[in-house]
């Protein structure tokens, strides 16, 4: 079945135990995301603190991902790097795994100009047979990609969509507004998705899900289908754990929530720090006001 980016994805967490990816409960996460009925599963994004993974750590995971998932929902591979070099190498490594596609973020660090993200995303784009996904988040990279630089990608036939989560609204509209409708613009940030969503985007790659992933599902397909008043309801109950979920760095806050509902451990890797007992308090009370815990 080809590849449809559209609906809401999990960018899923890398559990790890003692500083080792935790495999036993990244096949507990992955059950509970399937059968939370998400549309499908990211591993190695900015959430699966890829940039802390080491190659093979990363490649494992997206391999027992997608072996895991058994063709229950597509999964998009994270294969982003600030070395294109690098990044097709992991490309190379998701399409021999068997993902459905890839999720390639703009080059963080090195701030490369429009003219270099079109270079960039060009020669992934020709490398590989599989869908890409583009990931524009400036406030991780230090770039935007600008919407006439989407617009401009989004003509190569396999760059099939962007995640967007530059938190600027208008330039998001702009994207839908002049690119193909063949090309989908998924939300990055879960208090912009129903915005963004009612603007003409087509679903979300979101932390956020990991939360009741099902009724993230649910809003995005209410707006499709134009009931637009039932699912404002989902996005205002779910605005105050997008704020508690983001309280500190991601994916700490999402990490402490899913070890407060037995799911995965908290654990991440240095730099980041586990969140913080004020972060945890927030993040049990908006549990207990959905009904989790």
């Amino acid at each position: 079945m080809p590849f449809e980016p559209r609906g809401v994805f999990a960018p899923s967490i890398t559990p790890f135990s003692a500083q080792s990816v935790d495999e036993s409960a990244l096949h507990r996460l992955l059950d509970y995301l399937i059968e939370g009925n998400v549309n499908g599963r990211a591993p190695c994004g900015t959430t699966g603190e890829s940039a802390t993974l080491s190659h093979d750590e990363h490649r494992r995971v997206v391999e027992l991902t997608i072996k895991h998932a058994a063709g229950r929902g597509p999964v998009i591979a994270g294969a982003g790097s600030n070395s294109t070099r690098e990044a097709l190498e992991l490309v190379a490594r998701a399409e021999g795994a068997g993902a459905d596609a890839v999720l390639v973020i703009c080059p963080y660090y090195n701030r490369p100009t429009q003219a270099g993200l079109v270079a960039h995303f060009s020669r992934i784009a020709e490398a590989t047979s599989l869908p890409v996904v583009m990931y524009n988040i400036p406030k991780r990279t230090g770039v935007n990609m600008d919407a006439a630089t989407t617009v401009e990608l989004a003509g190569i036939p396999n760059i099939v969509g962007i995640k967007e989560a530059s938190g600027d609204l208008n330039q998001v509209a702009e994207i839908i507004r002049l690119a193909s409708p063949d090309f989908a613009v998924l939300s990055g940030d879960g208090d912009l998705t129903f915005s963004i969503c009612c603007l003409g985007g087509v679903g979300a790659i979101l932390a956020d899900a990991h939360i009741l992933p099902g009724e993230w599902r649910r809003m995005v397909e209410l707006i499709a289908a134009g009931r637009i008043d039932q699912a404002r309801e989902i996005h205002y109950r779910f605005l105050p754990m997008c704020r508690a979920l983001f309280l500190e760095t991601n994916p700490s806050p999402v990490k402490a929530a899913l070890e407060l509902l037995d799911i995965a451990p908290s654990s991440v890797r240095l730099p980041l720090l586990p969140a913080t007992d004020r972060c945890r308090a927030a993040l049990r009370q908006e549990l207990q006001k959905l009904g989790l815990l």
